[in-house]
């Protein structure tokens, strides 16, 4: 009799256990909801912000276009510096508002796993009870209980109260393993937010140099022309004269380089991605002016990330203007993709990675700008077969005791970036 009595006050202690389990977990919910309910809230007001903040940025994107698209002037080249300004200040405004965003996801989901890890902590008191109880039903047969003096209808009890007992252990087990497997998914998801959130504080730091970069521009216009339009002729003059006969010194240099093209070197396919988020050519690879426009323009205002198009490893940088200004590539970076192709951006206005580096497709590497021989901000690409380019230096006369550094390349190893990137629609 004592048994029985004992036996059911242990069963009774564990179906409290798990009603006391469940309240808790209710309760804690409960204020977790609420918590996460304003951190929603937060994470709406920073998405609010930053939608405004991308049509502000769509508005001035507009207006370069159009800038860019009138005669070269003293005040145009200002306004379009003044705009780019305003511009990057919009682009660092939402890069701010994603970081804050981020820390407010990462602030929700750090909550959903204290949340998560409090409910497998009172799973494992139930189940660790249950056994515990399991153990104890099982010294105590379920035939002693019945040759015992015990009321048939306290055995019955007995009985219900072992099912129970077998139902709410199966019942905690399969809680905690579903408890376990979302916090597994809650904390990938915060390692990977964690992750963007140095994506784009490196982002940030980048976009905070171009602002400072911009602003360095704008006063050395300003100085070397003196604000007066005639000089500003005069240096677009020059600079023009400077161009044309590089870019005929070049192409003759490489003319001259000797290469014999492997048609097996070349792979089949659209095998790259752009290069950037929104497409428009606005010079393809094709005879231009006086010569032959070896390479592709993107249109891109200042400060536009700039993607690699396969895998690859950063064999070069640089930036033409230190020692030939206005020439060439200005500021470019030189990739050799594990394809057999490689490719160099020019006139950018940043660049992100360093010689010897690997890439991955689709990783920014770098910024559009307007450096080097550029009439306006943009992206040029070149494409080549890897087994015939190489960074090489480049003695200029145009330049005078002045020696080029950059990616040279048999005439013959250039190919038309627009044959291995994805079709063009719309353009």
């Amino acid at each position: 009799m004592r048994q029985s009595k004992d036996l059911k006050k242990r069963l009774n202690r564990f179906l409290v256990l798990g009603i006391v389990a469940t309240l808790s977990l209710y309760l804690v919910s409960t204020s977790l909801a609420q918590t996460a309910t304003e951190i929603q809230n937060k994470i709406e007001e920073k998405d609010s912000a930053i939608k405004k903040l991308e049509r502000e940025i769509a508005s001035y994107q507009s207006e370069l276009v159009g800038i860019s698209k009138q005669k070269s002037s003293l005040q145009g080249s200002i306004k379009e510096l003044d705009l780019t300004k305003k511009k990057l200040n919009a682009d660092i405004a939402v890069t701010e508002n994603k970081i804050e965003r981020t820390n407010l996801k990462i602030s929700e989901l750090s909550r959903n796993i204290g949340n998560k890890e409090t409910s497998i902590g009172v799973n494992l008191v139930s189940i660790q009870a249950g056994i515990r109880n399991m153990q104890e039903l099982e010294e105590t047969s379920l035939v002693v209980s019945m040759l015992s003096d015990n009321d048939f209808s306290d055995v019955w009890n007995d009985v219900d109260n072992m099912i129970a007992v077998r139902e709410n252990l199966r019942k905690n087990i399969v809680d905690l393993r579903e408890s376990k497997t979302v916090l597994e998914d809650i904390r990938e998801e915060t390692i990977a937010a964690k992750n963007e959130l140095t994506r784009l504080k490196s982002q940030l730091s980048d976009q905070q140099k171009i602002v400072i970069q911009n602003t360095n521009e704008k006063n050395k216009l300003l100085k070397q022309t003196q604000n007066s339009e005639a000089n500003y002729q005069q240096l677009l003059r020059e600079r023009l004269a400077q161009k044309e006969a590089f870019e005929k010194e070049l192409e003759t240099y490489e003319a001259q380089l000797k290469f014999i093209l492997d048609p097996s070197k070349i792979p089949s396919g659209r095998v790259l991605s752009w290069p950037l988020d929104k497409i428009f050519v606005t010079s393809p690879y094709a005879p231009r002016w006086s010569g032959f426009h070896r390479g592709t323009d993107f249109r891109a205002t200042v400060g536009t990330q700039v993607k690699a198009m396969a895998d690859g490893v950063v064999r070069g940088t640089g930036d033409t203007d230190l020692c030939c200004p206005g020439a060439s590539f200005g500021k470019w970076i030189f990739i050799e993709y594990s394809n057999g192709l490689s490719s160099t951006y020019g006139h950018l206005s940043l660049i992100s990675v360093s010689r010897g580096q690997k890439v991955t497709r689709g990783q920014v590497v770098g910024y559009s700008g307007n450096t080097g021989s550029s009439t306006g901000p943009h992206l040029h690409v070149s494409l080549y077969v890897s087994s015939g380019v190489k960074v090489a230096s480049f003695p200029s006369k145009s330049y005078p005791g002045k020696t080029l550094i950059q990616p040279i390349s048999a005439t013959d190893a250039y190919l038309d970036p627009m044959k291995y990137l994805p079709p063009l629609s719309g353009n």
